[in-house]
């Protein structure tokens, strides 16, 4: 199966059918987490929480029996770095048939910090459940994901850019270039209620990622869009992975002009 046939098959779950998490496949993920790289070669530490011993609960969700949170410490680049790691883990659980959600606010996050054994400079912006999925939907889960448009993102043209952000890289120039499948794969990625501040310009065989600013996302240690783009950054350089391209990770700002509340973030060469 293709990385953007396995990234478009995930959705973000809720609702869980309340049985723990096999041992094998905990172990699994523990492994796999341990041997989790980013470009910016910037630590994130995980810990896998059982709910019951923490007492640790959500009120988005209902059935989970375990989670796992993920901390940095606070330092340029740390919040890209941390998307990209965390999206890396939640996206193996799902390889593994577990279901997951990022969680950012929505948690007695006390309670998360000092279960996660938080040390000094560390922060722990987000947590997610890990399970399978209840045969049926809850109600909350069902009302979340309409308020939010959940199984909506915006078009093509809307997120991608040729050459300049004055015009739309269309889906048929992508397919040219060999990354129509990893834009894809970006254009559908879990973002903060939904925003998707991924804005990409693709010149010649770079794609240049930039986050597009919404109001009340940045706090005085984080800017959560920022961790989105993080997200992005790994969905693209696997996507490129997976067209047999070799991506290369830059971060030099190529003077593109830009529009209000855009800020330039990295670029793969592919």
């Amino acid at each position: 199966m293709s990385f953007l046939n396995d990234v478009k098959t995930r959705r973000s779950v809720r609702t869980f059918d309340g049985n723990d998490v096999e041992p094998e496949v905990l172990k699994d993920l523990e492994e796999f987490a341990a041997k989790i790289e980013n470009p910016y070669g910037i630590p994130v530490r995980f810990k896998f929480l059982n709910a019951k011993e923490y007492g640790l609960s959500s009120p988005v969700l209902s059935g989970e029996k375990l989670y796992v949170s993920a901390m940095m410490k606070k330092g340029k680049h740390a919040e890209e770095a941390y998307g990209y790691s965390f999206e890396a883990l939640l996206v193996h659980a799902h390889k593994l048939g577990l279901g997951t959600v990022w969680i950012g606010g929505t948690m007695p996050r006390d309670k998360f910090e000092k279960a996660s054994d938080l040390t000094e400079g560390e922060l722990m912006p987000c947590v997610s459940p890990l399970g399978k999925a209840a045969d049926k939907m809850g109600v909350k889960e069902t009302l979340m994901r309409k308020g939010v448009g959940a199984d909506k993102r915006f078009d093509f043209g809307t997120l991608f850019f040729k050459g300049s952000f004055d015009t739309p890289l269309s889906e048929n120039d992508a397919r040219k270039c060999g990354i129509y499948e990893a834009l894809e794969a970006v254009r559908w990625a879990p973002s903060a209620v939904n925003k998707q501040p991924w804005r990409i310009v693709v010149c010649g065989n770079v794609a240049h990622v930039y986050e597009k600013h919404d109001k009340g996302y940045i706090n005085e240690n984080y800017d959560l869009q920022k961790i989105d783009i993080g997200i992005a950054l790994y969905r693209l350089e696997q996507g490129i992975l997976d067209a047999g391209k070799t991506p290369k990770f830059i971060c030099k700002d190529p003077g593109i002009i830009i529009p209000s509340q855009v800020d330039y973030v990295a670029s793969i060469e592919f």
